[in-house]
């Protein structure tokens, strides 16, 4: 491994590619003194392209270099027919390089800012920026020194190398990769789920503590220092992995109105009474009928035996919190319960201080409800909420994981979770915001906590439920907003940014971007940081499998590295049609 330190000269004689010949307000054009030879040039074991599109350059000044990168090569008109001769012949054509201009290095101290202090001026020398400068480069964009962040920092995490030299590694503090979040983009087959692999790997190296939220399965090999568990019925899973169970408090009464849907100004109004019935009975047992255990019947019966309740401090404070917990197996018992006459007595002498008798008009308007709920409650996807589950229970499983196991990275899958009734969405959803309340808490100032979220699209930014009754899927979306003051970061994972607010991506401090070909996603990117303009973007789409761009707040001036093969890679391979597709 090449410690950043190790740079013996930024202007190295062997890699000068040309000299400054125009100069404007955000690039500068370079006459290439390369531009005929037949290849780049092998300098210390490595290549360097001297003079090739995407390549870093250093920009010789009096006390300060300029970093920049080539964007744009071309000829001249009266050249361009040079360039129709055999190779090795047109070693003088005059061909003319555009630099865009990304950052200021000072030469007595090689310190990286963004930005232009001093213009260059025509003449001056252009460098092919040494690999080993390059890789020392996020280190040396601090904005000012943070105690312990130095070359002698013992936590740092190797996550990939320049692209063109394996031997120069980009090391990263994980106070600048997580402390403002972090977010994984790439489409399909660019490396998204490699890279996240490695991060793991490299965070696990030391003693810190993980959350993996798993969509599809693909992480399951990962098992050093890891604690398994799942959801709902995986196809495969690890042997040491537990099945587990969601308690029905985890979830809130939006929870529940996305999930039933109540539809109409019948079944909306009905569903909520009978909610707030249920948490009564559970504040108050003595209230239930004893024909009827479980329920809080309300025919012919006198209202101030119920109000009187309601209106006491603690109960009413139990009532009015959507968090409390009821009994969702006697919700469609109560519901018919709650469609009663709102005047007791007779017509000739009505009683206003009782409820009447069963009212069959508001219980015709549930019944589509009532069908609904009875098919979630008995839906397969959400066995693991509403079923009779003897395992433990998955927020259990996370305080134990945070409090006492001695394992490093807590992965929860959720491949074995059916799509129907938007149930991975909620589920994931009630998980961030019990790690929400944790940390609302304080409970990571102890250890502060990564939470990786793959297929973050299917997380965030969504709304459920009907139009009466919505769903906001904002968790994470308040975790990535308010997380870092209580010392719980995000990394997040997913092939399309532009499924995720921008909200949301203007929170994540650090980008690491692979392929992108659509163009909706780069704009999205693009809007979402402001230190990656048009020309960075344009780069995006022709990145290679495991290369990418890692841009963001501590990264002022866009990097594009290799990212290292992770040990465990994960299961995210396609199928294979030629080694099961045989000839007829």
């Amino acid at each position: 491994m090449t410690s950043p330190d190790n740079v013996d000269g930024i202007f190295d004689a062997k890699l000068r590619l040309g000299v400054v010949s125009a100069v404007e307000a955000s690039a500068v054009r370079v006459n290439l003194r390369h531009a005929g030879a037949a290849s780049g040039s092998l300098v210390n074991g490595a290549r360097y392209g001297l003079g090739e599109v995407g390549e870093f350059v250093l920009i010789e000044g009096e006390l300060t270099a300029l970093l920049g990168r080539i964007i744009k090569v071309r000829l001249p008109e009266r050249e361009r027919r040079a360039i129709d001769e055999e190779p090795g012949e047109n070693a003088t054509v005059d061909a003319i390089a555009e630099v865009q201009l990304l950052g200021t290095v000072a030469l007595d101290t090689l310190h990286v800012t963004t930005g232009v202090t001093t213009y260059p001026r025509l003449g001056d020398r252009v460098y092919s920026t040494p690999n080993s400068f390059l890789a020392s480069v996020p280190r040396r964009m601090e904005r000012e020194r943070r105690e312990g962040d130095d070359k002698d920092t013992p936590v740092v995490l190797s996550i990939g190398h320049v692209s063109t030299a394996t031997s120069a590694d980009i090391l990263i503090t994980p106070e600048r990769l997580f402390g403002r979040h972090c977010a994984v983009l790439g489409a399909t087959g660019g490396g998204k789920s490699y890279t996240v692999s490695r991060l793991i790997e490299e965070c696990i190296r030391f003693s810190s503590k993980l959350i993996l939220i798993d969509a599809s399965g693909e992480y399951r090999d990962l098992s050093a220092h890891t604690s398994h568990v799942y959801l709902g019925n995986p196809t495969e899973e690890p042997e040491a992995s537990t099945k587990c169970s969601l308690p029905q408090s985890s979830f809130t009464e939006s929870d529940f109105l996305a999930l039933f849907e109540p539809a109409g100004k019948v079944q909306g109004p009905t569903l909520r009474a009978a909610i707030r019935s249920l948490r009564l009975i559970q504040a108050r047992p003595a209230l239930t009928s004893p024909a009827k255990p479980g329920l809080l019947v309300r025919a012919n019966r006198l209202k101030r035996e119920i109000l009187e309740v309601e209106s006491e401090a603690d109960v009413s404070r139990l009532l009015d919190d959507p968090a409390t917990p009821f009994d969702v197996h006697k919700l469609v018992s109560q519901i018919a319960e709650e469609c009663v006459w709102e005047t007791g007595g007779t017509a000739k002498a009505p009683d206003s201080n009782r409820w009447g008798d069963y009212n069959t008009g508001p219980l015709s308007y549930c019944q589509t409800l009532l069908t609904r709920i009875n098919g979630v409650l008995a839906s397969r996807a959400l066995e693991c909420v509403f079923g009779q589950n003897p395992e433990p229970t998955i927020t259990d499983k996370i305080d134990e994981f945070l409090g006492t196991c001695n394992h490093r990275l807590l992965r929860i899958s959720l491949e074995g979770i059916y799509f129907e009734f938007s149930a991975r969405e909620i589920i994931a959803n009630s998980l961030g915001r019990h790690l929400l309340k944790k940390a609302r808490a304080l409970e990571f100032r102890r250890c502060p906590l990564v939470v990786f979220v793959d297929e973050a699209h299917n997380f965030l930014g969504r709304t459920l439920g009907g139009e009466d009754s919505p769903l906001r899927l904002d968790s994470f979306e308040i975790i990535a907003k308010e997380g870092r003051k209580y010392w719980l970061n995000l990394c997040l994972a997913t092939q399309r940014p532009r499924d995720i607010t921008e909200g949301v991506l203007s929170q994540m401090g650090t980008l690491i971007v692979h392929r992108l070909t659509n163009d909706l996603d780069r704009e999205v990117v693009e809007r979402a940081c402001g230190e990656i303009d048009r020309s960075a973007s344009a780069f995006l789409p022709n990145l290679k499998p495991g290369e990418a761009a890692i841009v963001g707040i501590d990264f002022p001036i866009p990097l594009t590295i290799q990212i290292k093969k992770p040990t465990t890679p994960p299961q995210s391979s396609g199928a294979q049609y030629q080694t099961h597709w045989k000839p007829g």
